[in-house]
């Protein structure tokens, strides 16, 4: 077996993962700076370079790179884009309508029907990671201490816990392999059928719990995985399924209560919100974790991570300067690849007008011929708005700017959506302080009566709280599923009623099950979801 091998180094000591070589197993790992060099490939498919070598074929579709990550997955298929009618094509143009149909036919990494992303064998990714878990666990103590091994293990199963949710999040429960004397077992791997979502909520939740109570406090690297990462990410999946999961809205809160007093809203700058994303401001009070991006990655697996949304937002023909010579918001940059996710106008035009927010959003822009593309040229010229959140200050595609995975604004928001959740009354005033927080932050005045006079109201109001905040972080899917709203909202600004609630699994394995006398499920929906959707084919 070999591994792939991480150099650890990069601008600001951020942890930018370059890969720069492999090791062969052998007698590999034998002493603790090799344990933690093996337990570090775990990072790999939370780097952003378009390519990683520890799996066959997985492409550009590491979680958090934006032309096959989370963005794609779970904010461009709901109403906070609109669809590329004007400029996609292929896959794009298909999931931009959160139509799924076409995903059966995914095969491993670069497959056959238009390059559609395909994140399914990432379940090798899980049985990988549970032998690298076992490794760190049966090391002798001549290799490393007690602490020194807990701490390693607990990296990696936050590694291979957000692994597990976010496979959970694009398919429902997927098949994997937990137990390591099993991830050799042919039999075994044949037999795997999905699990239930109650078993697959308890492999996250054990996973995140364990990182909870035994990752670093704190590291060196900025950007390598903390005890308090471990903290949001359990409240986080414990807000998720705390409908149907004894217990996860208590835990929930309690992960809020271990990281209280620790990060605060960002507010230095003319406008925070935007300010907060700039290369000048990484890892500012408000970061509890962020994908650390290095200026000077182009997208090599050996040169870091580099942030490239506005390869995707920006489009090609759009200039960095004016007429008159003037840059324009997206100098020094000079036109980016496709604008393939494009806000849509109804989306823009629910934010209230003196929402700092909105201003990251651009409604016009000049093109190389030196035209100026409006609102009035959507349908045309360009299907959508675009997204500035994470500002280009730098002249490639290629952006160092942070990707941000977990902020104390949303840290606060799933706060105030806990406490009323575990209640089912109206909310309290710490509930209601914790979203005007955030509103104040962008401009805003405090959430009026109504919208905190019962549970219902409060969260309707902590959804669109939500959506303005957090729009392109890739959190808007898992939110209105949460909700059962998904085909809902979605189909009021796409006008199409998304196909599946979650990506079916594809042809190749429920083939391969039923060769095995097995039968894996190929669609999965929660409960709920039937509704949802004949309500959105209603209106």
């Amino acid at each position: 077996m070999a591994a792939a091998a991480l150099l650890t180094t990069g601008c600001e000591k951020g942890f930018d993962a370059k890969i720069f070589g492999s090791l062969l197993q052998g007698s590999y790992p034998s002493n603790k700076s090799e344990y933690t060099s093996y337990m570090m490939t775990c990072y790999l498919p939370f780097t952003t370079p378009f390519t990683y070598t520890i799996n066959e074929g997985t492409g550009m579709h590491g979680w958090y790179i934006a032309t096959g990550g989370d963005i794609r997955f779970f904010d461009s298929t709901t109403d906070i884009m609109a669809p590329g009618l004007t400029r996609c094509g292929g896959e794009w143009l298909q999931f931009s309508k959160a139509d799924f149909e076409n995903c059966i036919h995914y095969w491993r990494g670069w497959v056959t029907d238009d390059s559609n992303p395909n994140h399914f064998m990432k379940l090798a990714e899980i049985t990988r990671f549970t032998d690298i878990i076992n490794a760190l666990e049966t090391a002798p103590e001549t290799a490393m201490s007690a602490a020194d091994r807990n701490s390693l293990v607990a990296e990696a199963r936050l590694c291979r816990g957000m692994m597990l949710y976010y496979l959970l999040h694009v398919y429902g429960p997927v098949p994997v392999i937990l137990d390591p004397s099993l991830v050799f077992d042919d039999v075994a791997q044949a037999h795997t059928v999905r699990p239930t979502l109650d078993e697959m909520c308890g492999y996250v939740y054990d996973d995140l719990l364990y990182a909870a109570q035994n990752a670093p406090e704190v590291q060196t690297e900025k950007g390598r995985y903390t005890r308090d990462y471990a903290r949001f990410c359990l409240m986080r999946h414990c807000l998720n399924e705390g409908s149907h999961m004894e217990g996860y809205y208590d835990k929930g809160l309690e992960m809020f209560a271990e990281l209280k007093g620790k990060y605060d809203l960002f507010q230095s700058g003319e406008n925070p919100c935007a300010d907060l994303y700039k290369n000048a401001n990484k890892f500012n009070c408000e970061i509890i974790m962020a994908v650390s991006c290095d200026p000077e990655a182009d997208g090599s697996p050996k040169h870091g991570n580099a942030n490239i949304l506005s390869m995707c937002t920006i489009p090609w023909d759009s200039s960095a300067t004016d007429p008159d010579g003037n840059p324009t918001v997206f100098a020094p940059q000079n036109g980016g690849w496709q604008a393939f996710y494009n806000v849509s106008k109804k989306f823009y035009d629910g934010f209230e007008k003196n929402d700092r927010r909105r201003k990251l959003i651009v409604t016009e822009w000049w093109n190389k011929s030196k035209e100026l593309v409006t609102a009035n040229d959507l349908g045309s010229k360009w299907d959508g708005f675009i997204c500035n959140k994470f500002p280009v200050e730098t002249s490639g595609s290629f952006q160092g700017t942070d990707i941000p995975i977990a902020r104390w604004a949303d840290a606060l928001l799933m706060y105030a959506e806990l406490t009323v959740r575990k209640s089912g009354g109206a909310p309290g005033a710490d509930a209601i302080d914790a979203v005007n927080q955030v509103r104040r932050r962008a401009g805003l005045g405090d959430l009026d009566a109504t919208s905190t006079s019962s549970a219902e109201s409060f969260l309707d109001a902590i959804l669109l709280e939500r959506a303005h905040e957090l729009y392109y972080e890739g959190c808007r899917k898992i939110d209105l599923i949460r909700f059962n709203r998904y085909a809902r909202e979605t189909s009021k600004v796409k006008g199409f009623v998304p196909t599946r609630q979650y990506i079916p699994l594809p042809n190749y394995a429920v083939e391969a099950a039923a060769a095995n006398g097995c039968v894996l499920e190929q669609y999965y929906s929660r409960q709920g979801w039937d509704y949802d959707r004949a309500q959105a084919q209603g209106m």
